[in-house]
């Protein structure tokens, strides 16, 4: 698993382009990695609706809650299906609108220095065998190639957001996300 620094572009993703995102503020560095998830319908997975929401063509009429949704104008720089594929929306280099109204250690705009991951899931079912592995390649691989990343630079939606956001929920296992990443080759600046 590699990324073309010059793209920002990882090379086992399947590229979905996302018209959902810009240019990040000059000289900012990115240096955070926020884990999200998501399902469309709430509480199902598969077929291509996630795909959809990101590139701005959600079909209101396909099911009751996407007429809630399919205004908005969000995106993530990946997407970890259920199965481990990867689907990438959003180059690193440019921001992705994932985070919403965020702070990070006092820093707000979090969309501005970081990358988002969303997981194909919800707050309060597992998360598969293979997302945590295809997470912890991610990762690693994101921190061997962006120098201020490293495994102290993650964080959920739930804390750059608190109180408006939930994801990546209870259900998400941090120490075994932790786990796999100390065996993986990576720095821990």
């Amino acid at each position: 698993m590699q990324i073309d620094i010059d793209s920002g572009m990882l090379d086992v993703a399947r590229q979905v382009p996302s018209p959902h995102c810009d240019e990040r503020p000059e000289g900012t560095s990115v240096d955070l990695v926020v884990l999200h998830n998501i399902s469309l319908p709430p509480g199902e997975y598969g077929g291509s609706w996630i795909d959809d929401l990101f590139c701005g063509c959600l079909d209101p009429d396909a099911h009751p809650y996407f007429r809630e949704i399919c205004q908005l104008k969000v995106s993530a720089h990946l997407l970890i299906q259920r199965n481990g594929e990867i689907i990438q929306y959003v180059p690193f280099h440019k921001r992705a609108w994932h985070a919403g109204e965020s702070s990070y250690q006092g820093r707000e705009s979090c969309n501005d220095f970081s990358i988002g991951i969303e997981l194909e899931g919800s707050d309060d079912e597992p998360y598969s065998d293979e997302q945590y592995q295809r997470l912890s390649e991610v990762i690693t691989t994101l921190c061997n190639s962006y120098p201020d990343i490293n495994v102290q630079r993650l964080t959920g939606h739930s804390d750059i957001a608190p109180g408006r956001k939930s994801d990546p929920g209870p259900a998400f296992d941090w120490k075994r996300l932790t786990s796999l990443l100390s065996t993986d080759k990576m720095h821990y600046s």
